[in-house]
């Protein structure tokens, strides 16, 4: 701690504040005594309303009611649009899944397809290899061999004709490929149109039944409407004013 310088008080300087504090405070109280508040005096009237205190309490109570029914209303709603949002999601998923086992199932069958092509490629290949070999051995047709047909042409025209059959079995193993394809491209389709039209008459049959929902609550809700005023227009005949109670 550095050094320090100790001044003494002014004791007159002090006493001379303590008698302007003593003389505001002097003031002070002496002001709220000359604007100290008189008496109130109002003058007597009649107060409350038109309905007595039964009626207030039973349209309390009415009201009341009628704000459970309301949230409960509410409650069953939104219980029920969350119950259908996620069997919307889940019929969702289940379209995805399906197109998509529906899209791999198209990839095995045209790599079936693709294997059967390259099967007879090969076989047909094997084949004319082998018919080439075949013709190596056999003698040229020239016109003597023409004019005077022996073994050696008959082998010939029955190589020819082996040639033509192989051919048109395998142009008609080609074309029942094509019309085996083209008939499960039709299915498929077929397939997918009744499904789309089978979400779509799931939709339609929702919006009608959110729709017939909402139908039922505005009725229920007109009906007690009703009720309620007819209710109240008979506990409450010609809003008569009761002199025993205050609203």
């Amino acid at each position: 701690v550095g050094p320090y310088v100790l001044v003494t008080p002014n004791e007159t300087r002090r006493k001379k504040l303590q008698q302007i504090a003593k003389k505001e405070l002097n003031d002070l109280e002496q002001w709220k005594k000359e604007h100290k508040p008189g008496p109130i005096t109002f003058v007597p009237q009649r107060l409350g309303g038109n309905e007595s205190e039964a009626q207030v309490r039973q349209n309390q109570q009415m009201i009341l009611m009628q704000s459970k029914y309301q949230k409960k209303h509410k409650r069953e709603e939104y219980v029920k649009a969350k119950k259908a949002a996620e069997e919307a999601e889940i019929l969702k998923k289940k379209a995805i899944q399906r197109e998509k086992a529906e899209r791999l199932e198209v990839k095995k069958r045209q790599e079936e397809m693709q294997r059967r092509e390259m099967l007879l490629e090969d076989q047909k290949y094997k084949t004319n290899e082998l018919l080439n070999r075949l013709d190596v051995g056999l003698p040229k047709s020239d016109s003597c061999q023409i004019a005077n047909p022996g073994p050696g042409s008959t082998a010939w025209e029955r190589i020819r004709a082996y040639k033509q059959a192989l051919r048109e079995d395998e142009n008609r193993r080609l074309e029942e490929m094509k019309q085996e394809q083209q008939r499960k491209a039709e299915l498929m389709e077929l397939k997918q149109k009744q499904e789309e039209e089978t979400r779509t008459r799931a939709l339609k049959n929702e919006q009608r039944s959110c729709l017939q929902s909402l139908f039922i609550f505005y009725c229920t809700l007109r009906v007690n409407n009703a009720f309620l005023d007819r209710l109240q227009n008979k506990i409450q005949p010609n809003n008569i004013y009761n002199p025993g109670c205050t609203g």
